[in-house]
């Protein structure tokens, strides 16, 4: 199957259906045991790739403009400095996630949505053709939740794709015209209302459990 540009895909299905293996994988921390991914020319600057869990001690001493600039690592490495477009650019990122007002407070300060907020405007700052998200909305708040899917929504109408793990049903049909359903395996894949049917969903369920009984995530 392909993920072409501007398009939104979810990836979906039981708990312990390997998920956020394959978004791992996808992204290349993994090796796929079995098939092959290919990126058609483009290279590890071109994906942009927000886990489950973000490994940045809040406890530091870093502002809210310091950690979206970090977006820009690829173009200026850990230690240049940001000139004046790149911190236009960050600026702009921070903006479109409602943080702009916040750019000079320590992130210790944020609530766990503003924090995913600000994740999410680094990721922006990349200009990455790819953005791959697992579970992106863990612990956040609905407001911060569907501020940021319509940010995504955005990202996608501008040509950028948006690959993610999803357990909640109703954001899936609301916003990802695309679904791919696994259960340990590909169960189907295409467009979400042609995917997420009583048949396909009771098909990977009886994958599951036939292998450890997993059950569904609450939706």
């Amino acid at each position: 199957m392909e993920f072409d540009a501007g398009s939104m895909w979810v990836i979906f299905g039981p708990n312990g259906a390997g998920k956020s293996t394959l978004l791992k994988a996808i992204m290349g921390l993994l090796k796929a045991d079995t098939g092959s991914i290919k990126w058609q020319g483009m290279s590890r600057k071109d994906i942009a790739y927000l886990p489950q869990q973000s490994d940045i001690d809040r406890n530091q001493p870093m502002t809210v403009l310091e950690l979206a600039a970090l977006g820009l690592w690829y173009e200026i490495g850990f230690f240049g400095r940001v000139n004046t477009s790149q911190k236009a650019r960050v600026m702009d990122a921070l903006k479109r996630v409602g943080m702009e007002e916040f750019a000079h407070r320590q992130i210790a300060h944020l609530s766990n949505g503003q924090f995913q907020r600000v994740l999410f405007a680094r990721m922006l700052v990349q200009n990455a053709k790819f953005l791959l998200l697992d579970e992106p909305f863990n612990a956040v708040d609905a407001r911060t939740t569907y501020a940021l899917l319509d940010v995504l929504k955005q990202c996608s109408r501008e040509g950028q794709a948006v690959i993610a793990v999803l357990h909640d049903y109703e954001q899936v049909r609301a916003y990802f015209p695309n679904t791919l359903l696994v259960a340990r395996e590909k169960v189907a894949a295409g467009k979400t209302e042609e995917v997420l049917t009583d048949a396909y969903l009771q098909k990977a369920a009886e994958l599951m459990q036939k292998t450890e009984g997993a059950e569904w995530c609450a939706v």
